[in-house]
């Protein structure tokens, strides 16, 4: 029997029964869907991070508290914070031809108020310089001046996302919104930066250590002036800091070794997600192999007459496999159907991307489990004595 015409027998076969053969490949559309899907959520991730650090520059350096430790308990590093006004100066002084600028950085989360509205938002205490050092756009108003800072002025610049929930389209210069407990006056607005920033409030370091009562800084940022001089930027602020803190009081990270260690905790995360959704492939594969098994004993008169007519072993065992083959193959297209909507509606939220791999994986192993799970109903089909199976009630 040529394999045209067992193919064609298959197909028939499956056509009989098409309401049990759509549930039997559900389990490999749940599982190739569920892979792919989570995959590129984990890829849209991964470039969540990377455009948010794109939108910094590549040419900082953050100088954190403690030995920053992406596996160890962020709280032990604040724990020994010490870093403070007398440290910005030691780094401007031994290197101050490298960098753009040197500033502290003071961060924390807090509900902005105007009038009877609230959202929780970011406040990035920063200085007057900063602008520059981390991108910022204004749309309205204007950045604070040095002497604000000097003198802890209640100023505020705030981000899109904080003028559309609380002032909508009026514009927000010239009003003042509670931080804590005081009062501080909103003189400009910045563009859209990206979520990680667009919910922000910039305030002078100053004034958010005085307002919030904040000891020491939380990071010093420097901004270096030619990225070839990174490695160098970074050694020469250790040896500043060094003049007055231990080693393991400070760590000195730029920005492609924390974007390197984030993106590689996310892709393992992603690879062992996607491994998880991957056991529903295998239990997709039980189903098929039941049901054929169960196709098996329906079918046992029709096994014996087609052996009657000349079928060989060969020919039984390839028919049902192939009927596994394509149950397997029609869930992963289906799978894969379904995974690339749901990657193209997820784009509302996240960059998410379905990599080739991702692809490749999810639909070489329906197939392979279509392939493992159908061989032994096929064996079992193929070694009925015809005799028997003609006379089977």
């Amino acid at each position: 029997m040529k394999l045209l015409d067992i193919s064609n027998s298959a197909i028939k076969s499956l056509n009989v029964n098409r309401a049990r053969s759509a549930l039997t490949i559900l389990g490999v559309v749940i599982g190739v869907f569920s892979v792919v899907t989570l995959v590129s959520i984990g890829r849209g991730m991964q470039n969540y991070i990377q455009d948010q650090f794109n939108a910094l520059g590549s040419n900082l350096l953050f100088v954190s508290p403690g030995k920053a430790d992406f596996q160890d308990d962020p709280s032990k590093a604040l724990g020994r914070n010490k870093l403070d006004e007398k440290h910005v100066e030691l780094i401007e002084s031994n290197a101050s031809e490298l960098f753009i600028t040197v500033s502290p950085y003071v961060v924390l989360g807090d509900n902005v108020r105007y009038k009877t509205k609230s959202f929780y938002g970011t406040v990035n205490g920063i200085s007057y310089d900063d602008e520059k050092t981390y991108n910022y756009e204004l749309d309205k108003g204007r950045f604070f001046t040095k002497s604000e800072q000097n003198t802890s002025a209640r100023v505020a610049i705030i981000g899109p996302s904080i003028v559309e929930e609380l002032f909508g389209t009026k514009n927000p210069v010239g009003n003042s919104i509670k931080l804590g407990d005081d009062s501080y006056q909103v003189i400009g607005s910045f563009k859209e930066k990206g979520r990680n920033f667009d919910d922000g409030v910039i305030v002078p370091y100053t004034s958010a250590m005085n307002t919030f009562d904040v000891p020491f800084f939380s990071s010093i940022v420097a901004k270096v002036r030619n990225t070839e001089n990174v490695d160098l930027a970074t050694r020469e602020i250790k040896i500043a800091l060094l003049k007055d803190l231990k080693e393991e009081d400070f760590t000195v990270l730029s920005q492609s070794d924390i974007l390197s260690s984030i993106q590689n905790i996310l892709q393992i995360l992603t690879i062992g997600i996607g491994a998880i959704a991957g056991i529903s492939l295998l239990v997709g594969g039980i189903g098929i192999m039941n049901i054929m098994l169960v196709s098996v004993t329906e079918r046992i008169k029709e096994i014996g007459l087609r052996k009657a007519l000349g079928a060989t072993q060969l020919d039984i065992a390839m028919q049902f496999l192939i009927e596994s083959v394509f149950l397997s193959l029609g869930g992963g297209l289906i799978g894969l159907l379904l995974g690339w909507l749901g990657t193209y509606a997820s784009r509302t939220f996240l960059r998410t991307e379905i990599p080739w791999w991702a692809v490749a994986l999810a639909f070489g192993f329906s197939v392979l489990v279509g392939v493992i799970f159908g061989t032994y109903p096929a064996i079992t089909a193929a070694k009925k004595d015809p005799v028997e199976a003609l006379r089977y009630e």
